[in-house]
């Protein structure tokens, strides 16, 4: 029974992984779609995120079927509820990255406001913050997960800095169309500041995973 549990387990854990690596490469497709003004690009990741919510489900489903029926304890019952949070998260990340997908539907069909520089960066940091927070809950690396939490600053510096500069070309020029695209602009930049929260959420399930500890709301504890 032991031997079979960890069985499941572990193929739980890889069809979670699959699932992270995916919602990793969505992020980076829907700023490229924007950047390179790709429609079916950002056409395939909305239609991605149709798999990604049935997969969400599937894992979920996953983890309540292991503990009704193995009614496991400790370090696995709490493997098995992290799981269950970070699932949330990375699916939100998701969603998140076909809010951007959307927006460059859009955008791609305007001309181009300006330049294109803080948004790659800001999705940079964030699809690392990603990446870094599932591999600080794999390895259990308390280090790597509050580097992760340390980044979230500097994303939202950059969103506030995006906005700033958006405000001052929405009032600087006369064309019509100029406050749409910056708003449009503006709101890629909360997408992937949201995409940034949800791996802090990430990365303190990671450090609960390791320490038994919840540092959610505790940011000085971190």
């Amino acid at each position: 029974m032991e031997r079979h549990f960890d069985q499941q387990l572990g193929e739980l854990k890889a069809n979670f992984l699959r699932m992270g690596a995916t919602v990793e490469e969505s992020i980076d497709q829907a700023v490229s779609s924007l950047v390179n003004r790709d429609n079916a690009l950002a056409m395939e990741v909305i239609k991605g995120g149709e798999s990604i919510d049935r997969w969400e489900v599937e894992i979920e489903e996953q983890c309540l079927n292991l503990m009704a029926t193995q009614h496991p304890v400790a370090s696995d019952l709490r493997l098995l509820a992290t799981l269950i949070k970070i699932n949330y998260d990375l699916e939100r990340c998701n969603d998140n990255a076909v809010n951007i997908a959307q927006r460059a539907l859009v955008l791609n069909s305007m001309p181009l406001l300006k330049p294109l520089i803080d948004i790659p960066r800001m999705s940079e940091i964030a699809r690392k913050m990603v990446k870094d927070a599932l591999d600080a809950f794999v390895q259990k690396n308390v280090v790597q997960a509050r580097q992760v939490c340390a980044l979230d600053e500097q994303v939202d510096l950059l969103r506030d800095q995006i906005f700033r500069e958006l405000l001052t070309y929405m009032h600087a020029t006369s064309q019509p169309d100029t406050v749409d695209r910056g708003v449009y602009l503006i709101l890629v930049s909360r997408h992937l500041e949201r995409i940034g929260d949800h791996a802090s959420n990430i990365a303190e399930n990671a450090i609960y995973l390791a320490e038994s500890r919840i540092v959610r709301h505790q940011k000085e504890k971190l």
